[in-house]
């Protein structure tokens, strides 16, 4: 949980985590110029609710139209379970053919809906939300950024959200905000997406003809007192096992390795030619 000006947090001589939380995602997310999260219908906010994927989790980004969020209504603070009260939360990418580009990157609207039929189904667009969008999210950041007070007013699908009660922006008091959105995500029980990795591949082709690497290096390949072959019918015609491949670039420098499934035997009598993939 962010505020602008630090409300909802406790700190000294007015170093509010709530307020360094906030300039942390605007920082981030925001163009330099821009000193508030504006949300859907020309809505600026002084607090915000930031959801950050576990990069481990993100790899690259998130897909946009495959996410969806619920967030429970019950009273959660007052020991309640979910009793069916979810505001159900996705993006409207399906719905948009040129999202906004800001220092972020992408960035669309997050409105109620659904994709549980295998396609996005928008309940309510953000221009038709009733306070503005219920937030921003930032695919290629793997950040989802919620309006709170969006959230408090509204009711989802359901007739009641006991979402009333928060947040909470006492000065110099912590309010633990963010710990209360955790438990009404954690009540409601679901949160699902689908990353996006964009994997760059190449093939190369590696000849060793039939004169090449046909010996070893290998202290076992000869002996240690005068440097013959271990095994005599090595003479005049060697036989080694290809195991691994090495990409050298024109300075020499090894940039990467590849080994294959099964070492491939290699002798004067015998050419290869193995493929490698590389991703990247």
């Amino acid at each position: 949980y962010g505020h602008i000006a630090g409300s909802g947090s406790y700190g000294i001589t007015k170093n509010f985590p709530t307020k360094a939380i906030y300039a942390q995602y605007r920082n981030l997310l925001l163009s330099p110029t821009d000193t508030k999260f504006t949300f859907a219908g020309s809505n600026d906010s002084n607090d915000i609710f930031a959801i950050a994927v576990q990069r481990s989790r993100l790899r690259e980004k998130m897909d946009p139209g495959n996410w969806e969020l619920w967030i429970s209504g019950s009273d959660v603070n007052a020991g309640g379970t979910d009793d069916g009260s979810v505001i159900k939360l996705m993006d409207d990418s399906g719905a948009t053919t040129n999202p906004s580009v800001n220092q972020g990157g992408r960035v669309f609207n997050v409105v109620s809906g659904s994709i549980a039929t295998g396609t996005a189904v928008i309940e309510t667009t953000a221009a038709n939300q009733t306070g503005g969008g219920y937030g921003l999210f930032y695919p290629d950041m793997g950040i989802i950024v919620l309006h709170p007070q969006v959230l408090r007013n509204n009711s989802g699908p359901s007739t009641t959200v006991a979402l009333s009660h928060f947040p909470s922006s006492s000065d110099g008091i912590n309010d633990d905000n963010a710990g209360t959105i955790e438990k009404h995500i954690k009540a409601a029980s679901y949160f699902v997406a689908r990353r996006e990795e964009v994997l760059n591949t190449t093939h190369y082709f590696c000849r060793a003809t039939n004169r090449k690497f046909n010996f070893s290096t290998n202290p076992s390949f000869f002996t240690a007192s005068d440097g013959s072959f271990t095994n005599a019918s090595f003479f005049r015609d060697p036989k080694t096992y290809i195991t691994t491949v090495g990409l050298y670039n024109e300075n020499n420098e090894l940039l990467a390795v590849a080994k294959l499934s099964k070492p491939l035997l290699k002798s004067f009598s015998r050419e290869a030619i193995v493929k490698v993939r590389l991703d990247f």
